[in-house]
Parts: structure tokens; sequence; C-alpha cells
């Protein structure tokens, strides 16, 4: 289960690279250098992914990515109340995806 929730890890940070411009969207408004954001936030992606791939690592990745996961929880409040879909998904997916961020954290936490 590690392995799968490494690869989601470093999936989700490579799409901040290839459509960035759809978390560029999710950003909250009052937040000033979108693009970088997203940058940032996927390089942190990649990187809590990679590192709980190696037992040396595993345990300050899992911490990190809870942090992280709290971190962008505010774009994917925004993402909701601004109703920025997921591409063709219905709306309602974006509301079912906060609590996911709880089921995320306990998914990390269960590494650290």
């Amino acid at each position: 289960m590690k392995y799968a929730l490494a690869i989601a890890m470093i999936g989700a940070g490579i799409t901040h690279f290839v459509v960035p411009k759809v978390f560029e969207l999710i950003v909250p408004r009052v937040l000033p250098l979108k693009r970088a954001i997203v940058y940032v936030s996927g390089i942190a992606e990649i990187g809590v992914g990679a590192g709980l791939l190696f037992p040396e690592t595993q345990r300050y990745a899992a911490w990190g990515l809870i942090a992280l996961l709290i971190a962008v929880f505010p774009a994917n409040v925004s993402q909701a109340m601004r109703k920025i879909p997921y591409g063709n998904a219905p709306l309602w997916t974006t509301w079912a995806r906060l609590p996911l961020q709880a089921v995320l954290i306990a998914w990390a936490y269960a590494y650290t």
C-alpha cells in the first residue's frame, strides 16, 4: 500500500507540470504567484512520494506528506466553494475530495 501512495503522489506531482493551468484555477484568489505555487506543490508531491519509497526517508516523507495535505487543503476548499470542476466530473466530487484529505493523512500517518 505504501507504493500505491507513493506512486499516486508522484503522479499527482507530475500533473502539476503537465497541466499547471488546471491547478492554478484552484489556488485561492488571495495568493499571488499561482504558477510558482503550483510548481512548488508539484515538486513537494514528487519529493514526498519518492521519499516514501526508501526506508531511510519514509518517516520524514510521511510527515512531509501530512504537512503538504494540510497546506493544500485551502485550495481544495476554494475549488469546491468556487464550483471549479475536475474536468467533466460532477461538481459533488469537489466536495467529496475534502474528507478524502483526512483519509490520505491517515494513510500517510501509517508510515510515520
